[in-house]
Order: C-alpha cells, then sequence, then structure tokens
C-alpha cells in the first residue's frame, strides 16, 4: 500500500479521486491549497505527491519547487493544462511525471506504481559509484574527477550518475528523456545534446574529443573508463 497525498483545489475531483485510489488499494490524504498540501508532505512524509497546477494561493509549479527544496519525495502533476510547454515547465521544476486531466482512476493508478517502481533504488543505484577517476556519491549529491568537484548541477549529476551506474552501455536520448528527465513523449532530443555538452565541458573533454562520454552515432551514449 502507497501512503499518497493529493493536492487538488477541487472539492469534487479530490473526493472522486481519493475514493478510487483508496478503492485500488492506496492510502489517501488530501489537502485544497498549496501551503496546506506542503505542511502535509512535511508531516505525513507521503510516498507520492499527487499535484494540481491550478492552486488558489500558489501556483503549483512554484508548489513544486518549494517542496523539492526540502524533498526528494516522488510529484505527479495532475492538471488541465496540456501544452507542452506547461509540460516542460512542470518537469524542469522537479515533477516525475505529468498527467493532463480528464484521465481514468486505472490510468492514474498505473502512472503512481510506475513512478514509485522507478523510485526504488538498486544497492548499485544507491552506492558509491566509480568509474576511472570518477566517483559519485548519490546520498551526498557529489561527484569528483580525480578528487576535483566538479561542481554539478542537480540534472547533470542525475545524467551522470545514470550513465555511470550503467557504464559501458550504451543509453538511448529516449531512454534518457524518460529516465533522467521523466519526459514520456518526444520532441526534445536537443535538451539531452545540451547536457551532454555542458557534462563533457565539466569533465574536460569534447565531443571531439571525448574520454568519458562516447557517442554511438545513431543510437547513444555510453560512459566508459578511458583507462580500461
Amino acid at each position: 500500500m502507497a501512503q499518497l497525498l493529493l493536492v487538488e483545489d477541487d472539492a469534487q475531483v479530490r473526493s472522486a479521486l481519493t475514493r478510487a485510489l483508496t478503492e485500488r488499494g492506496h492510502a489517501v490524504t488530501s489537502a485544497g491549497a498549496g501551503m496546506s498540501g506542503l505542511t502535509q508532505a512535511m508531516e505525513t512524509r507521503p510516498d507520492l505527491v499527487l499535484l494540481d497546477l491550478g492552486l488558489p494561493d500558489l501556483d503549483g509549479c512554484e508548489v513544486l519547487r518549494m517542496l523539492r527544496a526540502v524533498s526528494a519525495v516522488p510529484v505527479i502533476v495532475t492538471t488541465a493544462r496540456d501544452d507542452e510547454a506547461e509540460i516542460v515547465r512542470a518537469l524542469n521544476a522537479g515533477a516525475d511525471d505529468y498527467v493532463v486531466k480528464p484521465f481514468s482512476s486505472a490510468h492514474l493508478d498505473a502512472r503512481i506504481r510506475a513512478v514509485l517502481r522507478r523510485g526504488r533504488e538498486t544497492d548499485e543505484e544507491k552506492g558509491p559509484v566509480v568509474v576511472g577517476g570518477l566517483h559519485i556519491q548519490r546520498a551526498a549529491r557529489e561527484a569528483t574527477l580525480d578528487g576535483i568537484s566538479l561542481g554539478l548541477t542537480p540534472r547533470e549529476f542525475e545524467l551522470l550518475h545514470y550513465l555511470a551506474v550503467r557504464a559501458g552501455q550504451v543509453v538511448t536520448k529516449r531512454e534518457l528523456l524518460t529516465e533522467v528527465w521523466r519526459m514520456a513523449y518526444g520532441g526534445a532530443d536537443k535538451t539531452v545534446d545540451v547536457h551532454l555538452s555542458w557534462l563533457r565541458r565539466k569533465l574536460g573533454e569534447s565531443a571531439q574529443r571525448p574520454r568519458y562520454l562516447q557517442t554511438v552515432h545513431g543510437v547513444g551514449v555510453k560512459l566508459v573508463d578511458p583507462g580500461s
């Protein structure tokens, strides 16, 4: 049973979703505004938050940014806003997934279970990862190269860690968009290219002279030990 927090201002929607998700085996608490939702998230420590963007006191993305400052709890945005700019804004603010209203309880339940599965890291993913001179500490959110901190942004860290855990394996851009950016739709491959470029710069390499990040043309990218 997952403990869910539903932050939704529409009382009828809140009641219907609470009932439907409870029937599907979840324990659900709810809040009708952003600040009360943040308070509950801190007090009850739910397994996952369902967050509407159209809240009466705060914009949902602002609530998400405030939540992300203090918690890594998975968040699924549930909203009627369906344009790509809003989806990208929510994902960049830290959402793990995005579901557009109207949706069925079965659809939402499947999304919840998928996000919770992604959140269950293996021991390998939780522990330190070493590839050549790269040392990555997941718990401390610290990455060093030859003993020097790389000073990565949160997204750069997630990208490097994902590739390092799979060192030697080719990872597609589609997989990176899905697993690192939580973007389950096309048209944003350039996002991966830009972040890989920034990451290469911090690793002291380039696409023309790669060391750790090797491009496999037409397939994806892999992180390797340059000394192997």
